[in-house]
């Protein structure tokens, strides 16, 4: 196989992981306080040698460097449902996970057979201070404020912690809606909450199917290099049998 088709198919490599990623987009975008992906690509210069050029040439291959999420804030819905909460702006809650804490956009809560207050997987939502949130059984009307205060018609009873991170993209999903990392969390001083919205996927539909539309286009330009270069091949391929045979 000769340089053309390594970087034909270094190039297909690339598209196929594209597709992969807005094709993921795509199936979340009614998934809330999801992050829409892209993935980033380069050109990697590598030294090639043959019979025609011995002493080698550079030759570009693309290099599949990762995905980045795009951290900007989607629409946000109502739903009038006390323990549903939307951030504004940056940051994140801090949920309580079997080996560490987790993080989430997604503020559809619920309250657990221990009146704690949970996330859909049931991961007790944190304080500050790393305690959870308990209502208690005969407290029946929740308030959250702006800044993530937890009331009832019984008084304060503890504060949503909200945090941030010098770089999100350092953030790895774990495929439930939430992310782990080992940097630092950093609490927001100031959150503005609101009680009774969720924040949507910001994946952009329209933007989306147009990417997808151009990934499958370059794909099929890439292979169709890739078969007339196998037709170049398979026809060179009497000429040099017969070159051999009258040497």
């Amino acid at each position: 196989m000769d340089n053309t088709s390594y970087v034909a198919l270094s190039r297909q490599t690339a598209l196929w992981k594209q597709m992969e990623v807005v094709a993921n987009n795509m199936a979340n975008l009614n998934t809330a306080g999801f992050k829409a992906e892209e993935v980033m690509v380069a050109e990697t210069d590598v030294k090639t040698k043959s019979d025609t050029t011995p002493f080698g040439r550079q030759v570009a291959f693309v290099h599949d460097l990762g995905t980045v999420r795009d951290p900007k804030e989607g629409p946000l819905h109502s739903t009038g449902a006390p323990l549903d909460v939307a951030i504004h702006g940056s940051g994140y809650f801090a949920l309580d996970g079997a080996s560490g804490p987790r993080y989430t956009r997604a503020g559809h809560f619920r309250l657990d057979e221990n009146g704690m207050i949970v996330s859909e997987n049931g991961l007790p939502v944190m304080q500050a201070n790393n305690q959870p949130i308990i209502v208690a059984p005969n407290e029946a009307q929740i308030n959250i404020a702006n800044d993530g205060t937890v009331s009832t018609e019984n008084g304060q009873i503890g504060q949503m912690r909200i945090v941030n991170f010098a770089n999100e993209q350092e953030l790895k999903k774990t495929g439930d809606g939430t992310y782990i990392t080992t940097a630092q969390a950093n609490t927001v001083a100031r959150p503005y909450l609101t009680q009774g919205m969720l924040e949507d996927s910001n994946v952009e539909p329209i933007s989306q199917m147009t990417q997808m539309l151009t990934v499958m286009r370059n794909y099929q330009s890439v292979q169709n290099i890739l078969d007339n270069e196998q037709d170049r091949i398979v026809k060179a391929m009497p000429i040099l049998s017969g070159s051999q045979q009258q040497a």
